[in-house]
């Protein structure tokens, strides 16, 4: 019998990558929506749509119903070990067997952001739990990029409060294909593994900026700004306060050098080395370039 999985954070970016690897496999794939807005879109991605609020557990019951795998994702906020809670606890009470779950690089309760020491809690509680348990800890996503494509495209320049932080980047294509591989692998074969997840090799800004500037045959930019240009930035565009000292927290961190890391567990769970960021501005020219029209 094929085993069901239920995916939460549907709409975000790993998830919406996982839905697309696992549409190929043999897997009864569930995906878990706050309203029926969103409902039509997962179902044309070949996955079934079910209705749940993180924040209200009562209303998880049915959709976890039947289940024996659980793709972890909690959204970014004060909530998400509330949310964890919520999912775990739905999880034990329907009886599944395996839980997946998206940490952040570093989850520490001394990381030096929030979101870091906040996943900590979460991920404590993954271990601690009687269900099989596999964590994952990606870094920074090559897709935060897209955030700069109007910049890029505007001016050729791209500002971020990062200096001249190093970060291991890693495509949100392969976080989600090693999401893929260990939830198609035996549920035993991950068991009590935590995962940091990297992309090939550490770079700063001015290196993606070559990289773009190569895919789109104009030059590219990065300013290092600082903390405050950064955070009148994002309020213009209207992101809230917690997020901003979220990102505020690992720009600071990045910047000091605490995102310098690679790691090749990619490279072992998918037999294949993962994306560099010059493959990834050659696969989102376009995003960038449809700003120029």
């Amino acid at each position: 019998m094929s085993r069901t999985v239920l995916l939460t954070g549907a709409t975000g970016t790993v998830s919406g990558a996982l839905l697309d690897v696992l549409a190929d496999s043999d897997r009864n794939v569930r995906a878990l929506v706050r309203t029926g807005a969103a409902a039509d879109s997962i179902a044309a991605r070949g996955a079934e749509p079910v209705t749940g609020d993180l924040d209200d557990p009562g209303s998880l019951a049915p959709a976890f119903e039947g289940v024996q795998d659980v793709w972890v994702l909690t959204p970014n906020g004060p909530r998400a070990p509330e949310n964890n809670t919520n999912i775990m606890w739905a999880a034990r009470q329907a009886g599944a067997e395996r839980v997946v779950r998206l940490s952040v690089v570093g989850a520490a309760h001394d990381a030096p952001n929030r979101s870091g020491r906040l996943h900590a809690l979460s991920d404590r509680e993954t271990e601690q739990s009687d269900l099989r348990w596999t964590i994952l800890r990606p870094h920074w996503f090559m897709q935060n990029l897209l955030n700069e494509a109007a910049e890029v495209a505007a001016n050729g320049t791209f500002s971020l409060n990062m200096a001249a932080g190093r970060i291991g980047m890693i495509d949100a294509r392969d976080i989600a294909a090693c999401a893929a591989r260990v939830l198609l692998d035996d549920p035993d074969r991950h068991h009590g593994m935590t995962y940091t997840l990297t992309g090939p090799r550490s770079l700063g800004f001015d290196d993606v900026a070559e990289q773009l500037g190569e895919v789109l045959g104009t030059p590219v930019r990065y300013l290092a700004v600082t903390d405050e240009t950064k955070r009148t930035a994002l309020r213009d565009h209207g992101v809230p306060e917690w997020l901003i000292g979220m990102l505020e927290d690992y720009a600071r961190a990045f910047a000091g050098g605490w995102g310098d890391v690679t790691t090749g567990t990619v490279g072992r769970l998918l037999g294949r080395a993962p994306r560099d960021v010059a493959e990834f501005a050659r696969d989102h020219a376009d995003a960038f370039r449809s700003w120029m029209t």
